[in-house]
């Protein structure tokens, strides 16, 4: 194992069994990608900026996710499946007349993300149960009135070893000291650089091949949000709503795909965590869009 992630704590080697596509009933309002197989959104171009109609939506959506997060995130216990808490969100999310975002998206087949331990994201739910000393990302989305609301967090199961939990705290930490950077005619790659600063002090690594995102009417959109230090162009702006979801890694940050297409592990088997949430650049700084209260 790793030499900078030793402890006590399961590692993922293959996925598990998946269960059939949950039915989404005729009334729910859907997203194109829904009908037909589409590939994933475009993030190049220039940022949307929205309206305030279509901040009412966002914000409704963004809340709605968070909520449903935060449920999930009860949820995850040891004995628990992750297809278990798939069935709950998706259930909870059609409750609210709105749809699961990552269903179908890109062929992707279930209606969370959940990523325990070496998994940095995208894990598809199964028939493994959470046990303990498990670190589990839980990322929802929704689409309601036509917008999309995306977050996500890493949870606790039982008895996590000290590194674990440092490794959750500290991404906590990071996203939380993003945030707190973004206000009108702020560089995006400002971002990426607070995120570089962090792992340099705290001795952790940022999966790189992952981004956060504009986000609307579209799952993903541009601007592009590296988690790296950059030097790319571009500064917020009033109305701009973008995503946030830094990985880091107790080991390297490289990863790869099992083989189900979908599911990013270390290379190394170290633990990564993530957190996320969606944010609006307003006049006098930001404003999150994923809080459950």
């Amino acid at each position: 194992m790793n030499k900078r992630d030793k402890g006590k704590w399961e590692l993922i080697r293959s996925a598990g069994k998946v269960s059939a596509e949950r039915i989404v009933p005729e009334h729910i309002q859907k997203p194109p990608y829904y009908f037909k197989h589409m590939a994933a959104g475009n993030t190049l171009g220039t940022p949307e900026i929205k309206n305030e109609e279509q901040l009412k939506h966002m914000r409704s959506s963004g809340k709605l996710a968070a909520q449903i997060l935060r449920e999930c995130g009860n949820m995850a216990k040891m004995g628990i499946t992750t297809d278990e808490i798939d069935d709950f969100a998706h259930n909870r999310i059609l409750a609210h007349n709105a749809y699961p975002s990552p269903l179908r998206y890109a062929g992707f087949p279930k209606s969370v993300c959940t990523s325990i331990n070496n998994v940095a994201c995208h894990g598809i739910p199964d028939d493994r149960q959470l046990v303990d000393g498990d670190i589990i990302n839980i990322d929802v989305t929704v689409y309601q009135n036509g917008f999309h609301g995306d977050c996500s967090e890493t949870f606790l199961v039982g008895d996590v070893d000290e590194r674990g939990r440092f490794l959750v705290d500290s991404t906590r930490e990071c996203l939380r000291n993003c945030i707190a950077l973004c206000a009108p005619g702020v560089p995006f790659n400002e971002i990426g650089k607070c995120i570089q600063r962090f792992c340099d002090e705290h001795k952790l690594e940022s999966v790189a091949a992952f981004i956060g995102h504009g986000i609307g009417s579209y799952f993903h959109g541009p601007p592009e949000i590296y988690h790296y230090d950059n030097d790319d162009p571009g500064d917020m702006q009033t109305g701009m709503t973008f995503t946030i979801e830094p990985i880091l890694s107790l080991g390297g940050g490289d990863v790869g795909l099992l083989e189900d297409g979908w599911t990013a592990v270390s290379m190394d088997d170290s633990r990564s965590a993530q957190f996320e949430h969606t944010i609006l650049i307003t006049e006098t700084g930001v404003e999150i869009l994923t809080n459950a209260d």
